[in-house]
């Protein structure tokens, strides 16, 4: 068969291909080799600063040059480096023999040539890589989504604030809420999660095979390697440096930042769960779109599919942030290959989450609310002014209030009447029982207007 989006073995690069294509540039081969491509250059810049006899400043000329060459980097630039590899069978050094040949009619950078990866294990290269690009796929990619349904939620949350909608704890009627303020509690939780996934520290380090400096100082024993490696790390890439690790980085912060992105997809599967329930209840009907369909044999079904969708891939995305997250901080003594395979899944993972949150701004983006549905609930669910009732009834010392009511309501059906009739009787003060009298499940949301809008 042909390499195509039919023939794709995962769906990421075949049905949803074309919705994952802000994600794709960072996060796959292409972009681990850009990254690469990237810290190759700016270590080999950095070094020609370090006041090296051998290795004088570069001119800014050859700076620009190299610099271009990371800025410019192209599928064919990658293709070359896979095309080394197929001799190398090692990608790093592919990298390395790929940059030296662009090396070639400039005199100043022929020059210092070996000073393209210098004192580096591939590890230097690879760590530095992974962080980069999970850096660019958090602040390009991911946040922006992430910020796109929040920014829906808050909107729906201001505009239903003062919309009743009946609770149901355990399945059961409730005390009323409002729509708006079942959404803002999603929105504020989604907040504090997507406070956890930016405040990710994503640490790196160059600091030799097996994290000691030992090639370094063979060549350099005067030079200052741990704050030289720092301030590339630092100054010239964006990262934060770890000093203390293997051949390896530890992977720590970076499990941190699955962790925090798993957090914020259990969070929306539970949103997604919710507002399929309320579509099931008819609390939202959605908006229809010309020439779907909803089942093969049942005409009239419009299906919420962009929340199951969504559910779905939020659980695919979660388990394996979760495998990489507890899999990728463990590596036997100073190094082992396993999580070398493990880390070229990073993309699939982010892939899985991305997909979620374009499913579920989806079906966000379809809904409606159906206010006659809410309303019919709300007026069928007098027994949730039991509590109003024998909340005011303990204020004023009335005797057995809850239990009262609770002979009063429990396991048979109420009406305004009947609980309108209870209130009546009732030895309260005038004031008060007036207040009760004028009460209706549609209007016992308490605070919840004024919370929601507050989002």
């Amino acid at each position: 068969m042909t390499h195509s989006a039919l023939s794709a073995l995962s769906p990421l690069d075949g049905r949803y291909a074309p919705r994952l294509a802000a994600l794709r540039p960072l996060m796959s081969e292409f972009g681990l080799m850009h990254r690469r491509v990237q810290v190759e250059v700016e270590w080999f810049i950095a070094l020609s600063d370090a006041g090296f006899a051998e290795f004088k400043p570069l001119t800014e000329t050859s700076r620009g040059y190299l610099r271009s060459l990371v800025l410019r980097f192209s599928e064919p630039d990658a293709q070359a480096i896979k095309d080394i590899e197929r001799t190398t069978n090692h990608d790093v050094k592919a990298v390395e023999y790929w940059l030296k040949a662009r090396f070639k009619g400039h005199a100043e950078l022929e020059a210092a040539g070996e000073f393209v990866h210098f004192a580096c294990t591939s590890e230097d290269i690879n760590n530095t890589s992974h962080a980069l690009m999970l850096k660019a796929a958090r602040e390009q990619v991911l946040l922006p989504a992430l910020d796109k349904v929040i920014a829906k939620l808050r909107q729906m949350a201001v505009a239903l604030a003062d919309l009743p909608m009946l609770s149901r704890t355990h399945g059961q009627t409730a005390s009323p809420t409002t729509v708006g303020k079942e959404v803002a509690n999603v929105a504020a939780r989604l907040v504090t999660a997507r406070a956890r996934i930016a405040a990710v520290a994503l640490l790196a380090k160059m600091n030799g095979a097996v994290g000691n400096y030992n090639a370094h100082l063979a060549a350099y024993p005067d030079h200052d390697w741990p704050a030289f490696s720092r301030w590339v790390v630092e100054d010239r890439l964006g990262l934060v440096f770890n000093p203390y690790t293997t051949q390896i980085e530890p992977h720590d912060t970076m499990a941190e930042l699955f962790d925090a992105v798993t957090r914020s997809n259990t969070i929306l599967i539970d949103w997604s769960r919710d507002v399929w329930g309320y579509v099931s209840l008819g609390y939202f009907k959605q908006r229809l779109k010309a020439g779907e369909v909803g089942s093969s044999t049942m005409p009239h079904k419009v299906n919420p599919i962009d929340f199951e969708n969504a559910e779905g891939n939020f659980g695919l995305a979660s388990a394996l942030l979760t495998h990489l997250s507890q899999k990728l901080p463990v590596s036997r003594w100073q190094r082992d290959l396993t999580d070398s395979t493990v880390l070229r899944n990073m993309g699939v993972a982010l892939g899985y989450a991305l997909l979620g949150l374009d499913s579920l701004a989806r079906g966000l983006d379809k809904l409606e609310v159906n206010a006659n549905a809410l309303a019919a609930d709300l007026d069928n669910a007098w027994e949730v002014m039991a509590e109003a009732v024998q909340t005011v009834m303990r204020r004023h010392g009335l005797p057995e209030p809850y239990e009262q009511l609770k002979a009063f309501t429990r396991g048979q059906p109420m009406t305004r009447e009947l609980m309108q009739g209870f209130v009546a009787a009732l030895a309260l003060p005038d004031a008060d029982k007036a207040r009760l009298l004028l009460m209706t499940p549609a209007s016992y949301t308490g605070l919840a207007a004024t919370l929601a809008r507050g989002i």
